[in-house]
């Protein structure tokens, strides 16, 4: 009996582990997106002048500490559209904030809610990430959503597309959704 058990320890059982470690290789191939969606992020940071127009403040003003902003955190409810006109129809709303985290050059980090209220989607997606603002894209993490997007998870890949001074910018947004449920 003794025998028989060491035979299915040492020769047995690896088999058994190497016969799923292969099944599991197999099964973290790079696979085609869910669901893909492109839309624009319209950012209008208040100047202490444009009230109706405005769709973001700065929360606490940037620190002493180096010529990039940081420690400037800003709060935001922006419109989200399909193509890249500010007047367009929103699709969406993106609500969360962003802080200036680097001192010696322009970066950020965001955190923010899509909120889809319409008749193609509803539901939200939960995205956050590094905006490293002098590469050409960057890539956001999808971490979740509700309704449409229950448990989504993907890559949100952004770019930027147009800004205007410290007032105005605008993110083109590809959105690829690689669980969806």
């Amino acid at each position: 009996m003794r025998v028989l058990v060491m035979i299915f320890f040492f020769f047995i059982s690896p088999l058994f582990i190497s016969l799923s470690v292969s099944s599991a290789k197999n099964s973290f191939k790079p696979k085609e997106p869910c669901k893909h969606i492109v839309l624009y992020y319209h950012d209008t940071l208040f100047n202490g002048t444009d009230a109706a127009n405005a769709t973001s403040a700065a929360a606490t003003n940037a620190t002493k500490l180096g010529d990039f902003k940081f420690g400037m955190l800003v709060v935001f409810d922006d419109p989200m559209t399909k193509d890249n006109h500010l007047l367009s129809p929103p699709v969406a709303r993106a609500q969360g904030f962003y802080f200036y985290d680097m001192k010696s050059t322009y970066t950020a980090w965001f955190a923010y809610t899509l909120i889809f209220n319409s008749t193609e989607h509803k539901g939200t997606l939960n995205i956050m990430g590094a905006d490293l603002m002098m590469m050409e894209t960057r890539d956001f993490s999808v971490v979740g959503g509700t309704g449409d997007f229950f448990m989504a998870r993907g890559i949100a890949t952004i770019h930027t597309d147009a800004f205007q001074g410290d007032y105005y910018f605008r993110l083109k947004m590809d959105i690829k959704l690689y669980e969806c449920y």
